[in-house]
């Protein structure tokens, strides 16, 4: 499974302003500044959080962006899949394996590794994240 880089910039900026947040809305700006990531190819990303009801916008002078929710209700998974779309274990070999049962087998094995993960992450909380001191 590889996490893209656009999914890394969402939780790097997920986290940044659920640590900056107690200080008003956070800028796209000083997320972008502080770690180096492209702000047009940021705002693109910000925008699918706020679409997933991950990060509320606010437009304007004062605008920026806050956590829709508390850190305790958003989920790594949230943030993977607000980016990535669904995490899902369809290799479906069976089909181009003409129905060989390894082909079966390896299915299974990838679809269990998939939902593996997908708990991990589910479990794994913002709030969790950005605690400090705690690894």
């Amino acid at each position: 499974m590889r996490v893209s880089r656009s999914t890394g910039y969402a939780v790097l900026a997920v986290c940044y302003i659920a640590k900056n947040q107690g200080k008003g809305v956070v800028l796209s700006q000083s997320v972008s500044k502080s770690y180096d990531i492209p702000l047009e190819y940021l705002l693109k990303i910000l925008q699918q959080l706020v679409r997933a009801n991950v990060l509320r916008s606010k437009r304007g002078p004062r605008g920026g962006f806050c956590l829709a929710k508390p850190a305790t209700k958003i989920s790594l998974l949230e943030i993977i899949e607000a980016v990535d779309g669904p995490m899902s274990g369809d290799l479906n070999l069976q089909e181009q394996a003409k129905g060989e049962k390894f082909s079966q087998k390896a299915d299974d094995v990838y679809e269990k590794a998939v939902n593996s993960s997908k708990a991990v992450f589910a479990k794994t909380k913002l709030s969790t994240l950005i605690a400090e001191g705690k690894k």
